[in-house]
């Protein structure tokens, strides 16, 4: 296992999941709940930044590797699912939101898992499409977790929500795009199931 710079940046964001985590359920006695709000939504933007920075570094310093391609979406899976869950725990997002990103998710790295034994895993590479439902998530779990003021008679939670129905949208409709080119790869070919 390759140890370096970008790779450190990615266990790091794996290992700010526990304490990003343990930081909404300390008590008022040791961090008030505006504080835990400002401290959690600090802690996943570094983690939003890391996972920015690795790939950043990995290409600029050669350090790329099978290990780090590995690793790099794992973390952010687990941070945004830990985030989603949270959310959810605090009511301060839908259930149902939640478990469409997360299951979304689960379904595209399987499929991409399985296009890869097939040889074929560019054909379900990150899109446009893809970037774009990262963004617009990352920006709504953001504001769901500061749930603070930004702009006097502007409610974090109901933009944050906002954005959270776009991010549920643009999953919905990048897991149909990445479905319909896994599908045309298989148009013709025999597939074991």
């Amino acid at each position: 296992m390759p140890f370096n710079l970008p790779i450190f940046l990615t266990w790091l964001r794996v290992a700010l999941i526990p304490i990003f985590v343990a930081i909404f359920f300390l008590p008022d006695s040791l961090l008030l709940a505006d504080m835990r709000n400002i401290t959690g939504a600090v802690i996943f933007a570094l983690a939003a930044v890391t996972d920015w920075l690795d790939g950043y570094l990995a290409r600029k310093l050669g350090q790329t590797s099978a290990f780090g391609a590995f690793l790099d979406p794992v973390a952010d899976k687990l941070i945004v699912a830990a985030s989603l869950i949270l959310l959810v725990q605090l009511t301060r997002t839908p259930g149902w939101m939640a478990m469409i990103i997360i299951g979304r998710e689960i379904a595209i790295s399987a499929l991409r898992e399985w296009m890869a034994e097939m040889g074929t895993r560019k054909s379900v590479a990150v899109a446009y499409i893809g970037k774009l439902k990262t963004a617009a998530q990352m920006v709504a779990i953001l504001l769901l977790l500061y749930a603070g003021p930004i702009v006097p008679g502007l409610s974090t939670l109901v933009l944050g929500n906002v954005f959270m129905v776009l991010a549920v949208i643009l999953t919905l409709w990048s897991m149909v795009y990445y479905l319909r080119m896994a599908a045309r790869e298989f148009a013709g070919k025999k597939i074991d199931l």
